[in-house]
C-alpha cells in the first residue's frame, strides 16, 4: 500500500501575493559602539504591502507629496496662495490703521 504526502509548494508569485495581501513589517535597530560608547543608532522600520493594504491601515502618505502626485503639487501651490494672500491681508490692515 503507497502513503500519499500531501505536499503544498509555493512559487514566488503566491509567496507575493500573501505578503502583498496581508503586508509585512521589518523593524530593527543596528547600533555601533566602541567600549560601551554608542556611537551610532540606525533604526529600520520597513513595510511591504500592496497600495491597497497600506491605505487601508492609514499609510497615503504618496498621495500628498509633491514629488510623487499631481495632488501635493497642487497642495504646495494652494500653500503658497495662501502664503500671499496673508501677506496682502496684513499689508491692507496695515494701511486701514495708519488711516485711524
Amino acid at each position: 500500500m503507497a502513503v500519499e504526502h500531501n505536499m503544498q509548494s509555493s512559487t514566488i508569485v503566491d509567496v507575493l501575493e500573501k505578503i502583498l495581501d496581508k503586508g509585512v513589517v521589518i523593524a530593527g535597530d543596528i547600533t555601533v559602539g566602541i567600549a560601551d560608547v554608542e556611537l551610532l543608532t540606525i533604526k529600520i522600520r520597513l513595510i511591504v504591502a500592496s497600495v491597497d493594504k497600506a491605505k487601508e491601515i492609514g499609510m497615503d502618505w504618496w498621495e500628498n507629496d509633491p514629488y510623487l502626485s499631481s495632488k501635493g503639487a497642487n497642495n504646495k501651490a494652494l500653500e503658497e496662495e495662501n502664503k500671499m494672500l496673508h501677506e496682502r491681508l496684513k499689508t491692507l490692515e496695515e494701511k486701514i490703521e495708519t488711516k485711524r
